[in-house]
């Protein structure tokens, strides 16, 4: 895993009151999935925005698979979001007035893709999730795990290079947490795509392979998380505490 598919070159973000990011560079093998930690307005949120090309760094470079994507119009960042990128929030924002399958078939929607087309690759995933039941369901007639599960398999749909993930479990009880966390990074495994996921949950955090810190906007620690068997050894040891 020596590729390096994203990183960061001594990055900085400011707001009016407060500097967010005060020169951050970090490097991202291709597959790897990474856990980014940090006390609240630490910039670790920030950070996951500059990567994934929403915001625009102050100062220094965003590159990804070779390409200064900081340095791009906000059309092509666009496009290079639409295309490479998937995306899962805490509360998933779904579109509530769409059933899940076409909820799942938008990015392949705004690709061209055929709707009898991304409405069946939409199904395929949904079922694959264990949504065989909530093709039909609009948001609000789901649970908040499978509202999860529905964003999941749209941020797959379109198999992205890198899934961003915000804070997708802060929303479920610990146990929904725990299911959303495998499914998430076993099908990212299965698809090759790499996984930058902003946590505040330790237990969380030990799904991925790779644990960065972010305090006061600075890279505060940065190392790999051992695992003896598999990410499910990181749930024990969490829900023992």
């Amino acid at each position: 895993m020596n590729n390096i598919l994203l990183q960061t070159r001594m990055i900085t973000k400011a707001y009016p009151t407060v500097t967010a990011l005060a020169g951050v560079s970090v490097s991202i093998p291709q597959g790897q999935h990474v856990a980014i930690m940090g006390p609240s307005a630490s910039g670790k949120s920030t950070l996951l925005n500059c990567m994934a090309g929403i915001l625009t760094p102050n100062s220094g470079d965003v590159i990804f698979d070779g390409k200064v994507i900081s340095a791009l119009s906000d059309k092509q960042r666009t496009l290079l979001r639409r295309q490479s990128f998937g995306f899962v929030f805490q509360d998933g924002q779904l579109v509530p007035e769409l059933p899940s399958r076409e909820n799942v078939a938008l990015p392949l929607l705004m690709e061209g893709k055929s709707r009898s087309q991304a409405l069946n690759m939409a199904d395929g995933w949904l079922v694959r999730l264990g949504l065989h039941e909530a093709l039909h369901r609009r948001p609000g007639e789901l649970s908040g795990g499978q509202v999860q599960r529905v964003a999941v398999a749209r941020a797959l749909i379109h198999q992205p290079d890198v899934i961003f993930a915000d804070e997708p479990t802060g929303a479920l009880d610990q146990t929904t947490g725990h299911e959303l966390m495998s499914i998430l990074t076993a099908t990212a495994r299965q698809t090759g795509a790499t996984l930058l996921l902003v946590t505040h949950d330790i237990t969380v955090a030990k799904w991925c392979e790779r644990l960065i810190e972010i305090r006061d906007g600075l890279l505060h620690s940065d190392r790999m998380l051992a695992h003896d068997t598999d990410p499910g050894m990181a749930r024990s040891e969490g829900q023992s505490r």
